[in-house]
């Protein structure tokens, strides 16, 4: 058995943020008039953080127990918090203050080794982009108040795809009406220097000269039946022709005739990508598909349009992690400004996991492994062997 005072030593994972969290100290403390605060937002950031490398905590009724734990108190630098505090604690502190630390971390992650070193030769940084649902009820009892407007919360992700990591997030009501609508998400958080890969929901030309005027690019897939008015059709060369392509032309989307839209105010690419069958869920063989992608990176090879598109579902499987993995499926408020803090702690904890990791794609085993040291029952020594032994793996041609 282990001496008690290391039982929770896997904790500085947790502690290498302390330097980063000590700046959340002073946030919401002007409410404090009698100056009597006791738990601070670094304080509250590092519980919530706990819960993400031990998935018995699930709530913050659960966290305001393990802060009477000596061990925990000493660790992270808490006293017992109440149930109350905490509670309040997720109405009162300001969660864009999270974006900053996420901002530190990730200039510290290097590229995934191994990728499409096409990709990294591109002017602008791939970026896919897409939500996800996080429900506040389990699926019966939200089906029994289907009358009522409580749908949830929607987490809309901008995901690196050079870096495997998750750049930013923004969280809205389910609805998807005026500003919780994706695309106008997306609009607000528009950056220079971004290629945008996004699926059909994002399909609008206004959004299109958004992103332009922004200074970046996009892909998206857009359905097939729109007009677009061809000026020059492109030759297929192999490559292409290997990666499915079937048509390449330059022209711009939308009927001339039509004046109640926004038309593209540039130059556009149409290109069709025919996707071959594959095996689905259980073993079951699925449809051959055909992809229409519209962009305006008019000088990239069609066959590295299509990989780009094709790197799209990695925020599917950061999604997949996100709720599987790290258990968000529990949330611990149900207020937008406490699930925010639990999301960008969220997004900090998965960077963690991959700065433990290096530049390698943190696997399901990496994480419960790591979780396995911190609740002591894995060695240093047995972490750092399994990381090597990724290292080796990712090093290896093929």
């Amino acid at each position: 058995m282990r001496e008690e005072n290391q039982t929770l030593q896997g904790v500085r994972w947790l502690q290498r943020l302390q330097p980063l969290l000590a700046r959340l100290r002073d946030n919401a403390c002007q409410r404090d008039r009698a100056g009597n605060r006791q738990l601070f937002f670094d304080q509250v950031c590092s519980l919530i953080l706990l819960t993400f490398f031990n998935p018995t905590l699930t709530s913050l009724r659960d966290l305001s127990q393990a802060s009477r734990l000596r061990q925990v108190r000493q660790k992270l630098g808490c006293r017992a918090a109440s149930l109350g505090s905490l509670s309040e604690a997720m109405h009162v502190f300001d969660p864009e203050l999270l974006r900053e630390i996420l901002q530190e971390l990730l200039s510290e992650l290097p590229q995934t080794p191994g990728g499409d070193p096409r990709l990294a030769a591109l002017a602008h940084v791939p970026t896919a982009v897409d939500g996800t649902l996080l429900r506040q009820l389990p699926q019966i009892t939200q089906a029994c108040f289907a009358s009522r407007r409580d749908r949830g919360w929607k987490l809309h992700v901008h995901f690196e795809v050079l870096r495997s990591a998750a750049t930013s997030a923004v969280l809205t009501d389910a609805s998807g009406q005026d500003a919780a609508n994706e695309k106008a998400v997306l609009r607000a958080q528009l950056e220079a220097g971004r290629t945008y890969i996004t699926d059909r929901g994002y399909e609008e030309f206004a959004l299109f000269n958004a992103i332009v005027a922004a200074g970046s690019s996009y892909v998206c897939r857009v359905r097939g039946d729109h007009h677009f008015t061809t000026e020059r059709r492109q030759p297929l060369d192999e490559e292409a022709q290997r990666a499915g392509v079937c048509e390449d032309a330059l022209g711009r989307m939308g009927s001339p005739k039509s004046q109640r839209i926004e038309h593209p105010q540039h130059p556009q690419r149409r290109i069709v990508v025919q996707v071959p069958p594959a095996r689905g869920r259980r073993g079951r063989p699925t449809s051959a598909q055909t992809l229409v992608l519209a962009t305006n990176l008019l000088d990239v090879p069609a066959s590295v349009i299509a990989v780009l598109y094709q790197h799209r579902w990695l925020i599917e499987l950061f999604f997949r992690w996100l709720k599987c993995v790290l258990a968000c499926r529990h949330l611990l408020s149900r207020t937008a400004n406490g699930l925010e803090i639990q999301m960008y702690c969220a997004l900090i904890a998965c960077l963690l996991v991959q700065l433990a990791g290096g530049a390698m794609r943190p696997q399901q085993w990496t994480y419960k492994l790591l979780c396995l040291y911190l609740q002591g029952w894995a060695e240093e020594d047995e972490v750092l062997a399994h990381l090597q032994q990724r290292a080796f793996a990712a090093s290896q041609p093929g």
